[in-house]
């Protein structure tokens, strides 16, 4: 009982600091103060930095005789000088930054002549908006829900415990559907197979949260964080950008590793602890008393579910013809990236958007189209809380890049962590740490990278560490104490669950439960992408360990 109490304890003291932090709507409007602030005291201590950059050799035009062309303005024209072969030649200056104002009169213009563009041409606000339209509509009509219910049933018992840590991963296809739909599905799964209820919730609660961030696929969750990094990365290199397949390769495999992890956990170290308990306690119900009809799917369900499924092997048909065929709108490649990366977005609204309709109007979830619009509606007053948030990030990073402080910061904390010559996969576990621990007390994934991405992207690339890196860490630290931390808003939900097996279950029978995921977690994922550099493999296709300054 003591080492229960303690525990609960330990929770409630995490609960408390957490709680008595500001919403972080709040924390955003602070931080952009403190760099209106910070701003003023570098431009009154005379702080600069140095940069090293390369630019074009140039000289001035020169006529047939041999002098300089003056411009209209006065000035000598000046030319690039060009080599032997006609490419341009280079040479390396040093730039001299310092902090720009923002409580002096200009500045106090450029916060209100940029209060609107700040928000609206906030990279991140769109890439949410739209792909919630799509799948928040085939939340709302059903069709992720018993998508996932469906594919757990159809597993075979003996491979129950890996399937529903896998389906847990592969739920954040479909964002938190995976939160509400599979915890029950798993525990009555188990409970039919003569095993814990609470095991089988444990299990794919460590799937869907500890896991978040892996995949199989890239999902809308990509291209959110590739913005997020690329403009942190434009602070300090204004031509870089990531991609939304950056971290494919790295995810997938975090997939595969993650679901036998969890299997081994709840194997040899969860599942032991409820074979010998009474069902009142959380061990496993006796077979008579199970409901065999928890766990099944409705004829509707089963209808919708296989014309819907129908049409979303269409719809990816579809795609995969304008991605091959030579002249279809996503065939070739735009820039760096292929075409069809470059709209990953409007293809996830629409793989969600169609089949979501569908499964709708099969089920009887919508009648008309004033149906859909309703639903529209109600999928965008869900995201106000997201909008206002938003608002306030935007202004914190703009602010934050208009003083100059992220590109100053950035240097110097660069060049201190290159001098201290640690190498990156330390520095890479280091702050998955720091990540991790962040979580506990800030929730919600978005707002915390919108804290760290515009330190910690450009500090270590000055340190020669790609944003797409820092990206992955961030995704580690994030994941993996999803399934402790209190100010996850889906707790009170795996608490419910919990009680409809053992009414006495709180705070402290949930952290007993996820304690071992997240530690074994966040120790083999660590370990995952140390090893991952070390080798010197790309995160993904787009996906570059090390960065080089232009």
């Amino acid at each position: 009982m003591a080492d229960g109490r303690d525990r609960r304890g330990g929770l409630e003291a995490i609960e408390r600091i957490g709680n008595a932090l500001p919403d972080p709507v709040t924390l955003f409007a602070v931080g952009a103060l403190l760099v209106a602030l910070g701003a003023e005291w570098a431009v009154a201590s005379d702080w600069a930095v140095t940069k090293n950059l390369t630019r074009d050799v140039t000289a001035p035009l020169l006529t047939a005789d041999g002098s300089p062309v003056v411009g209209a303005d006065g000035e000598a024209v000046l030319q690039v000088v060009r080599d032997a072969d006609g490419r341009p030649q280079r040479e390396a200056v040093e730039v001299e930054v310092r902090a720009r104002r923002l409580l002096d009169a200009e500045g106090l213009y450029w916060i209100l002549g940029h209060l609107v563009s700040n928000f609206t041409a906030f990279p991140p606000l769109g890439i949410v908006l739209v792909g919630m339209l799509g799948i928040g509509l085939a939340e709302r009509t059903g069709f992720i829900g018993a998508a996932l219910k469906a594919t757990l049933i159809a597993v075979p018992r003996g491979l129950l415990t890996p399937a529903v840590f896998l389906v847990g991963v592969l739920s954040s296809l479909g964002l938190d559907a995976g939160y509400v739909v599979l915890p029950p599905v798993a525990a009555a799964l188990f409970q039919a197979a003569g095993r814990s209820p609470l095991v089988g919730i444990a299990a794919v609660f460590a799937g869907v949260a500890a896991g978040f961030s892996a995949n199989l696929v890239v999902t809308s969750l990509d291209p959110l964080l590739a913005e997020f990094s690329t403009v942190s990365a434009g602070l300090l290199d204004p031509t870089y950008e990531v991609g939304a397949r950056a971290n494919l390769w790295f995810i997938r495999a975090s997939t595969f590793l993650l679901t036998g992890v969890g299997w081994a956990v709840t194997a040899f170290w969860v599942e032991p602890r409820f074979v010998d308990k009474p069902a009142a306690e959380g061990g496993p119900t006796p077979p008579e008393e199970a409901d065999p009809n928890a766990a099944t799917l409705i004829p509707d369900e089963t209808r919708g579910l296989w014309i819907a499924g129908g049409v979303t092997l269409l719809v990816l048909i579809v795609f995969a013809l304008a991605t091959w065929i030579p002249g279809a709108p996503l065939h070739g490649m735009d820039g760096k990236f292929p075409r069809w990366v470059r709209v990953i977005v409007p293809l996830l609204f629409l793989g969600f958007l169609i089949p979501g309709l569908v499964y709708g109007f099969v089920t009887g979830r919508l009648s008309n189209d004033r149906d859909v619009a309703t639903a529209f509606g109600e999928i965008m007053a869900s995201m106000g809380p997201y909008i206002v948030l938003a608002f306030f990030a935007a202004q914190f990073i703009a602010w934050f890049g208009h003083t100059n402080l992220g590109e100053m910061l950035a240097i110097t904390g660069g060049r201190a962590l290159a001098s201290a010559g640690l190498p990156a996969p330390l520095l890479m576990v280091g702050f998955i740490g720091v990540v991790a621990i962040g979580n506990l007390f800030i929730g919600s994934m978005s707002a915390k990278y919108a804290f760290f991405a515009p330190v910690f992207v450009p500090m270590f690339m000055a340190a020669g560490i790609s944003p797409e890196l820092t990206q992955a860490a961030y995704r580690v630290g994030d994941s993996v104490s999803n399934v402790v931390t209190p100010l996850n808003p889906y707790v009170v939900i795996i608490l419910t669950f919990l009680r409809r097996y053992v009414p006495s279950a709180g705070i402290g029978t949930l952290v007993a439960l996820m304690i071992p995921y997240a530690l074994a977690f966040g120790l083999v994922w660590s370990v995952l992408l140390a090893v991952w550099v070390a080798l010197g493999i790309p995160l993904g296709p787009e996906g570059p360990l090390d960065y080089v300054a232009p």
